[in-house]
């Protein structure tokens, strides 16, 4: 601590490096501990966007509608749901913390699930479903900000890349453990499995114990206010405190996300260029059952497996992009080189996951469209998921580190745009595969993914110069 004329000055302590109080201080257990609790609840939420979708038929039969776009509404509500989440629950975390967010969003998420099992028409399960994503995605947003306050830079690659798998592998997962499930029970078992087996019994009572606060200016305004209240001295003030009232800050954190969407052509491009890719993506996936069932023969929990090659492509590209992002930031820190966060775009990573998203669609769309074997599409589909996660990791990493102190908000604007893309495109996708077929539909999603491929490489080369400005 340091004294001034006015405040004393409350910081972490000397040396800096060695205070236990700061999170980057931490244990390397504790820190993978945290940032492990952190992806499991990442994945959980994801997951229950996808795993309801095999039943949607049932639903349909039971509340008596005949309507496909309410069947894919009802599915697309909850992505819908993470797209107002991240506007709320980012600036929270800013503004009061990350744990308290956590745990109360972990909460509702277990209220609206169970809500869900218990939907008596349609309307209901609707609302139930949008309000479960609004809350659901708190890790989704808020998860790159709790890496940020305990990785530093040559490590966080690998905390991203093991953190990003929950939402890409979870919309992987749910289709394949809901299409068995529903198979064997109804569509409400799978909103009680969420509920009971996962959600009440490990994520709200572990992530209770085993997650603390990790933003330091939370856990500094707190020391602060210890510090006041041992000694009766008012002017201890934590150093991070920028002295702007507590309402006027909160207003501030609740536009942040906005304005950084609005007015950083750094966010504002690599958030267009996720959402699209996003979109493509869930398009994509509104074909499987189609593709899958009716064209293959699988059977309605077997056609969830189709979603599997996807995931195979996203585990290679995440071990592919978790491990040469931290090796170029540690060979630069080997050779007393600054570091700067244009280094998560690197040519040797960016290339191939640009190009490989429309080569997979190109695969994936002309096999199916010839009917050739099924492990062709599935060959197309894994190269597609590789592009997707290599490309995902590589612009949200370059965001944290863009942003390290508000990484939250600059991913909860990515969030929000990827998210409503998800939630409203593939609406039209099944519209769109009616008109050009498998083959030519797909060719149409692989030129757009290929159209906005250079984005990556010219922020590579341009970033730093919008940054400064």
């Amino acid at each position: 601590m340091e004294s001034s004329t006015s405040t004393m000055d409350v910081f972490w302590e000397d040396p800096v490096d060695q205070d236990p109080a700061n999170p980057m201080n931490w244990s390397v257990t504790r820190k993978w501990t945290i940032i492990a609790a952190v992806s499991f609840t990442t994945f959980l939420t994801p997951l229950a966007s996808s795993m309801f979708a095999p039943g949607v038929p049932l639903v349909m039969e039971e509340f008596h509608s005949s309507s496909t776009t309410l069947a894919t509404f009802v599915v697309s509500v909850y992505i819908l749901g993470f797209a107002f989440g991240p506007l709320i629950v980012a600036p929270w975390s800013e503004y009061s913390g990350r744990v308290i967010v956590y745990n109360t969003c972990n909460l509702l998420f277990l209220i609206f699930n169970i809500a869900s099992a218990l939907s008596p028409n349609l309307a209901a399960l609707i609302v139930f479903r949008f309000l479960d994503g609004v809350v659901g995605v708190t890790p989704t947003t808020i998860g790159s900000g709790t890496i940020a306050d305990l990785m530093p830079p040559e490590s966080r690659g690998r905390a991203m890349a093991f953190w990003s798998l929950g939402p890409l592998f979870g919309p992987i997962v749910g289709p394949v453990a809901g299409g068995f499930l529903v198979e064997a029970t109804n569509w409400r078992w799978v909103f009680w499995v969420l509920s009971i087996a996962i959600q009440s019994g490990v994520v709200s009572t572990a992530f209770f114990f085993i997650v603390p606060e990790t933003d330091p200016a939370t856990i500094l305004r707190r020391k602060a206010a210890r510090l006041q209240k041992e000694t009766g001295e008012t002017a201890y003030k934590s150093r991070l405190d920028d002295g702007i009232p507590p309402k006027e800050r909160f207003v501030q954190s609740l536009v942040r996300p906005t304005r950084m969407l609005l007015f950083s052509p750094i966010v504002a491009a690599m958030c267009v260029y996720i959402a699209i890719l996003y979109g493509l993506l869930y398009i994509l996936f509104t074909t499987f059952t189609e593709v899958f069932e009716g064209q293959y023969g699988f059977s309605s929990g077997a056609s969830g497996l189709s979603f599997l090659g996807s995931g195979v492509g996203m585990l290679v590209g995440l071990v592919y992009s978790g491990t040469l992002s931290d090796k170029g930031i540690k060979r630069k820190l080997e050779n007393k080189e600054p570091l700067k966060p244009e280094d998560r775009l690197p040519s040797y990573i960016t290339l191939p996951g640009a190009l490989s998203i429309p080569v997979g669609l190109f695969v994936y769309g002309w096999s199916t469209d010839k009917h050739l074997h099924w492990i062709v599409p599935e060959i197309g589909t894994a190269i597609t998921g590789y592009g997707m996660i290599v490309i995902l990791m590589a612009v949200q990493t370059y965001l944290v580190d863009a942003f390290t102190k508000h990484a939250a908000s600059a991913i909860a604007a990515c969030t929000v745009l990827r998210s409503l893309a998800g939630g409203f495109l593939p609406l039209c996708g099944l519209k769109l595969y009616d008109r050009l077929g498998l083959g030519w539909g797909n060719t149409l999603l692989g030129f757009i993914a290929l159209g906005i491929s250079p984005i990556p490489f010219m922020f590579q080369v341009f970033g730093e110069r919008l940054r400064k400005n």
